[in-house]
């Protein structure tokens, strides 16, 4: 939090167009449940609305000074839920708030985006997204992730396991090679297996319920 103070501060124009991007914000500044607002929250929160206010003089112990006028940068803000954070920082006028949903045309753009350097095609994007309908954009992330897993479990058995593992990659001597891993090869089929695989771990977690196997004795 003292670094992002800093930026925020001392953040100036330097001949360039640019701005300053906070991501998750709600995340770091957030309050959920009972967590505690610390004095690094306070201050951030504070140096922020002291932003919004006067952007161009912003007091960091000092004395004011007429000609203190600092040209400063646009900040700009992502997060989730922006309800958990200090209402005052986010009321009309110190705040400008963009709500975005994103549509099917969008969801098949970014998923595209990121299988683009596995020459999965726009058409084959549409047609996994259209198998897996109303899921976020980190399902379709997951399902390259699990297909490396899956690559990488293998490799593992290959070179003999979990057990061996470790000396083949530490205690190797001077004359042997490392095991090489390759990448797998990304396709439709490897996707969409690996798609149904997290639907049924979403589907368990949701039949489960083992909060309810766990405090059973509440209902009585």
């Amino acid at each position: 939090m003292s670094m992002l103070i800093h930026l925020l501060v001392f953040c100036i124009i330097q001949g360039k167009m640019s701005c300053l991007m906070i991501n998750d914000i709600d995340a770091g500044l957030g309050r959920f449940g009972n967590t505690q607002m610390t004095v690094n929250n306070q201050i951030v929160v504070g140096t922020l609305m002291n932003l919004s206010d006067n952007p161009t003089r912003v007091s960091i112990g000092q004395d004011w000074r007429e000609t203190d006028i600092t040209n400063r940068i646009p900040i700009i803000v992502t997060g989730n839920d922006f309800s958990t954070i200090y209402a005052p920082l986010i009321r009309d006028g110190r705040m400008d708030k963009f709500y975005w949903q994103p549509n099917l045309e969008d969801i098949v753009n970014i998923v595209h985006r990121m299988y683009q350097k596995d020459g999965i095609s726009r058409d084959d994007v549409v047609s996994i997204v259209n198998t897996f309908p109303n899921q976020a954009l980190d399902f379709y992330g997951a399902l390259r992730s699990l297909t490396y897993d899956r690559s990488i479990s293998k490799w593992i058995d290959d070179i003999g396991g979990a057990e061996k593992l470790g000396n083949k990659l530490l205690n190797k001597r001077k004359d042997e090679k490392l095991p090489v891993f390759t990448p797998p090869e990304q396709t439709v089929e490897a996707l969409l297996e690996s798609g149904y695989s997290l639907l049924r771990e979403q589907q368990l977690i949701m039949e489960t319920k083992l909060s309810k196997e766990y405090m059973k004795n509440i209902d009585d």
